[in-house]
């Protein structure tokens, strides 16, 4: 027997997702006082690296970390 494909909605997955990550960076801020954070080092002027950290940086701040962009 073989299985059939399943379609997968990404988008709602993705949100479930960071949904969990800000709920375990709020209880991880709130038992220990820390806070997960993302840094980033652009180098140049690429248009599509720009839109790639600066979405990783929207979702960082989604997910309750700290975000910072150096470039």
């Amino acid at each position: 027997m073989t299985s059939r494909p399943q379609l997968i909605d990404g988008k709602a997955i993705s949100k479930t997702i960071a949904e969990q990550v800000a709920a375990a960076t709020k209880q991880l801020n709130t038992a220990l006082g820390l806070t997960p954070g993302l840094s980033v080092i652009l180098v140049g002027e690429d248009p599509a690296s720009q839109v790639y950290v600066k979405s990783k940086g929207r979702m960082a701040e989604t997910c309750g970390f700290n975000s910072t962009q150096h470039t």
